[in-house]
């Protein structure tokens, strides 16, 4: 495609909308020019070659396509007409039929990527219109191809039940970090030493994972299996209700989508 898309990123000041931009012209999707994004309070320094603005309509005017990049609660003061534009959401909860309405346009897309979008390794599902066409679709997943790993997904269901799954992107293992981090400390270990052992576990398995295409559950079965010191772990850990901690998690993330669509 084109690096000549010309794209607007509404809240590009934000942790995930300047996330999109940077991976967009990282892998020349968009030209930095064809660029626009809106910010709120103080431009940001970022992005030098592309166009800043507080109108949300004036970017939405020099844009092909637009994402919507802006906290739920904040969406009620975005006023902005797409006529008949792509738009993109990555706001959790928003439903399209919302988005279609209140920014005069059937052609729109609800995603969800996550924070690793800054570094290219965001899982983002879609779910489109009806109006969407093949065009548009192809947009759509070069867009978040730029940003990692895409899929479209049949409903809208399937989204508010990523919210919790994969749209918290770094967070979950992020605490199961902070845990082993603080276990480390408890016993003795200094916290930089610490904080560098468990994020390069981490690190290192995702890096694997990536490599051998295991399926999680088949490298757990195999320590399991072993009967050693990560056998004995993982027994006192699912004991201790860890199975039972990460889908009530899992839950209370996708009823909390949902509520916020209820309330788009």
């Amino acid at each position: 495609m084109s690096g000549s898309l010309r794209v607007g990123i509404i809240g590009g000041a934000g942790w995930l909308g300047s996330a999109i931009g940077s991976s967009l012209i990282r892998a020349s999707v968009v030209d930095p020019a064809c660029l626009s994004l809106s910010y709120r309070s103080r431009q940001p320094q970022s992005f030098p070659q592309s166009f800043w603005t507080r109108d949300n309509q004036e970017l939405v005017d020099r844009s092909d396509v637009v994402i919507l990049s802006v906290r739920p609660q904040d969406w009620p003061a975005v006023a902005i007409d797409l006529g008949g534009k792509l738009l993109i959401s990555v706001m959790a909860g928003s439903r399209i039929e919302a988005l279609s309405a209140r920014h005069a346009t059937p052609r729109v897309v609800r995603a969800l990527p996550n924070a690793a979008a800054e570094v290219s390794h965001s899982y983002t599902p879609w779910v489109a219109s009806d109006a969407v066409g093949e065009e548009d679709r192809a947009v759509v997943r070069t867009i978040f191809e730029a940003c990692g790993v895409e899929d479209e997904v049949a409903s809208e269901g399937e989204i508010d039940y990523f919210t919790g799954l994969t749209g918290s992107g770094p967070a979950f293992p992020a605490l199961l970090a902070a845990a082993m981090a603080a276990h480390a400390g408890k016993s003795g270990i200094a916290a930089d030493v610490a904080c560098r052992a468990v994020l390069t576990s981490l690190i290192g398995t995702g890096r694997l994972l990536e490599r051998h295409a295991q399926c999680p559950q088949d490298i757990v079965a195999a320590f399991l299996d072993y009967r050693g010191t990560t056998a004995a772990a993982i027994e006192a850990m699912r004991a201790g209700g860890f199975d039972k901690a990460v889908s009530m998690g899992l839950d209370a993330a996708f009823s909390k989508s949902v509520s916020m669509g209820g309330a788009s």
